[in-house]
């Protein structure tokens, strides 16, 4: 039996904790863990709402992410159901109402939903005991499903969920669905500005944002384990970074349309204008009142510097767009930065923007082979891009796969 205080402080603490998350794909995994770590589950999936389908965003397993690698972990699934009683969080999501299940394998068939045994099948797992709640705020509007899998009791036995557990879980499921509405809110204005520059340039897509983005936040984590940063902060960090990688190329608004969709190759002078995008970009954010307003401008300015200074648009005034003092070259340009001069958002967003931008088809081009697109990286690591950044995204190229799956181009999906 918990200790009716201890669970007050806990949740309570979770509350104060999601309200500072902006992101939400940060907060969905914040909450699922804690979800997790507040029952004692072995495993779990969150479910966002879009329409009327349920669309699997997080999935964890301790069972299973043993036999990942250390600090990797399995996140994007690529599962969708429908928002009907053809399924146990269908049904959830369906009806608002929560579902506290001992045994999947033994439900009474005149029930309206039933269990998919498919994943067990194809993984060996053995799902057992599943508590499912539907996030609902306080409009009254269901927003997601969270799905816990296997309580553990102390000898790590497969049990029931707790209907203590169950209670004290449904203020959990308000506050993350409220929580989840802020950051839906947060993303959604993020992905206006970029379609603002996606009716300029069409290859801004909202896929290829969330693709840099997520690649940005998986290759920053693994840095920062090698790192061993306190958990903490790796949390605030890609919070932030996640949002702020979203707006790589926001200042390509400002670029003439007879540059930015000019169909063949650019004349050099041309070139140098869209080469200011970079500082457009930066220039949305000139007064810094947080974080985010920091790093996005940090990422718009050096995301395509390389690591060997000889990208752009170097040591510039964002005023007058000279060369600052002390950085000029002979002809007065300003000399680019070079190795960790550049800030490391920026040194991890051009790798997942150049990464992406070879992956995918574009109308001047044809998708590049994955095994292409690595050998490039490698070829330019210690050049263009920070040699061991390259290293560490090249050892969970298995996440970036399911981040590209988890956000395909709207004329790849179904």
């Amino acid at each position: 039996m918990k200790d009716y205080n201890q669970t007050l402080q806990s949740l309570l603490n979770f509350g104060l904790e999601i309200s500072q998350i902006k992101d939400i794909d940060v907060l969905l995994e914040k909450i699922l863990g804690e979800a997790r770590g507040f029952t004692g589950c072995d495993a779990g999936t969150i479910y966002v709402k879009e329409g009327d389908w349920l669309y699997a965003r997080y999935s964890q397993n301790d069972t299973l992410n043993v036999q990942l690698a250390e600090h990797r972990k399995s996140v994007y699934t690529n599962i969708s159901i429908p928002v009907d009683n053809s399924s146990i969080a269908g049904y959830v999501a369906a009806t608002g109402k929560p579902l506290n299940i001992p045994d999947v394998y033994r439900l009474d068939t005149s029930l309206p939903y039933s269990f998919n045994r498919s994943f067990d099948a194809m993984t060996g797992y053995r799902t057992i005991s599943q508590l499912v709640l539907p996030l609902t705020s306080m409009r009254g509007e269901t927003v997601g499903v969270l799905q816990l899998i296997n309580a553990k009791d102390a000898d790590k036995r497969v049990i029931a969920f707790d209907n203590d557990d169950a209670s004290g879980i449904s203020y959990f499921g308000v506050t993350a669905a409220n929580a989840v509405e802020r950051a839906k809110m947060t993303r959604e204005i993020i992905l206006r500005m970029n379609r603002m520059a996606e009716l300029r340039d069409p290859k801004e897509t909202g896929p290829h944002v969330n693709r840099v983005a997520a690649y940005s936040v998986a290759l920053y984590e693994s840095w920062a384990a090698r790192k061993g940063l306190p958990q903490q902060e790796v949390d605030r960090t890609r919070d932030i970074l996640r949002m702020a990688a979203m707006l790589h190329d926001v200042g390509k608004v400002a670029i003439s349309d007879n540059i930015l969709k000019k169909p063949g190759r650019f004349t050099p002078e041309e070139y140098d204008v869209m080469k200011l995008h970079t500082v457009y970009g930066a220039r949305l954010f000139p007064d810094i009142y947080s974080e985010l307003d920091e790093s996005a401008a940090d990422v718009a300015l050096n995301h395509h510097e390389r690591w060997d200074g000889n990208g752009y648009p170097g040591h510039i005034s964002l005023a007058t767009l000279k060369a600052l003092p002390g950085y000029e070259k002979e002809d007065g340009t300003a000399r680019g930065k070079k190795g960790e001069e550049i800030p490391l958002f920026g040194r991890i967003v051009a790798i997942a923007d150049v990464y992406d931008a070879l992956s995918n088809r574009r109308c001047y081009k044809e998708a590049w082979d994955t095994s292409a697109v690595l050998e490039e990286l490698k070829k330019d690591a210690g050049t263009a891009f920070d040699s061991q950044l390259v290293e560490i995204f090249l050892e969970n190229i298995d996440t970036i796969l399911q981040i590209s799956a988890q956000f395909p181009d709207d004329s790849d999906a179904h």
